[in-house]
């Protein structure tokens, strides 16, 4: 297999857990993972390369922006966290400035890599990256919906008592409190979910909308108890690694640059994406139900309207 090179940048909560999940999962031969905090950085390092003789051979190492030369693919985990009662809209000043010095730095040493944002709000987050590093749009990705699909997923299935990998549908949208549960194009090995449904004679009212608030509160409900999500979205980020990678051409929901699509441009946002080796190979576009359509323009609203009040002049 060819020799993958990716740079974790940040080695917070979510750095850390990405860069062990990638090593875990033997997704690339080269890890380097930066932050401000050299220290963190190295312990970080330290403590998962230790591990790697139980696992594949890896090289993983603590560095500097310069070090990260190179890299297939940059992951940009690094921006003030969510704090308990902050919705993920709320970080978008904070993290904004971050990125203005960050980007550029980073562009200046992988002018030819994949920029992969994880950081909160990620969708906003995503269009500054691409708008700062001057990349074409597939070569800039949100990590997006990919783990609310998956919680969406694991939700039906533990209702249902089956298998999560049999259970077929989409979260879309702002990986946020705007998200959309596509319940229109969900099925169930083939079943459409309505159909499922009744057949298993369930009675409660709003199943639909307890499931999907359940799947968009996931977070806060994590953060409430431990402070802080890490470990399924670093699995979430993994797989989108291992897609491009391996260019595997899978369709996952990153938060992708739409121009067009669904009625909306100029936006990132979460759709089920053909995702390969040079990025975003194509965006899928279905009939969405008319009110998943309305909520997903709303989403949009949402974003944009947050871009422009940040204020943000582009060069």
């Amino acid at each position: 297999m060819k020799a993958n090179k990716i740079s974790v940048i940040g080695a917070g909560n979510v750095g850390a857990a990405t860069a062990f999940s990638l090593m875990m999962n033997k997704v690339a031969s080269e890890i380097v993972i930066y932050d401000i905090d050299h220290k963190k950085a190295e312990g970080e390092a330290l403590d998962i390369y230790q591990g790697t003789s139980l696992v594949a051979p890896v090289l993983v190492n603590a560095g500097t922006i310069e070090d990260t030369k190179d890299s297939d693919i940059v992951i940009i985990t690094a921006g003030a966290a969510q704090k308990p009662g902050e919705t993920r809209l709320d970080l978008v000043n904070k993290n904004i400035t971050i990125y203005q010095k960050l980007i550029p730095e980073i562009v200046a040493q992988n002018p030819n890599s994949i920029l992969l944002v994880v950081s909160n709000p990620v969708d906003i987050l995503t269009y500054i990256t691409w708008k700062i590093s001057g990349f074409p749009k597939e070569r800039v990705i949100g990590s997006g919906t990919v783990l609310d699909t998956s919680r969406f997923k694991s939700s039906i299935a533990r209702e249902f008592n089956i298998d999560a990998r049999n259970v077929h549908g989409y979260i879309i949208g702002e990986h946020g409190d705007s998200e959309i549960a596509v319940y229109s194009r969900t099925n169930i090995g083939g079943i459409t979910f309505d159909e499922y449904y009744k057949k298993q004679r369930i009675k409660e009212k709003g199943f639909k909308e307890r499931i999907a608030k359940e799947v968009k509160n996931a977070a806060y409900e994590i953060i409430s108890r431990k402070g802080y999500t890490n470990y399924a979205v670093a699995v979430a980020v993994t797989r989108i690694c291992t897609a491009i990678l391996r260019d595997e051409k899978s369709i996952l929901t990153t938060s992708s640059y739409l121009d067009g699509q669904y009625h909306v441009s100029d936006v990132y946002l979460s759709t089920p994406t053909i995702i390969g080796r040079k990025g975003v190979l194509e965006i899928l576009e279905f009939d969405l139900a008319a009110e998943e359509q309305l909520a997903f323009e709303e989403s949009a609203n949402i974003i944009k309207n947050m871009i422009k009040e940040s204020n943000l002049e582009w060069k």
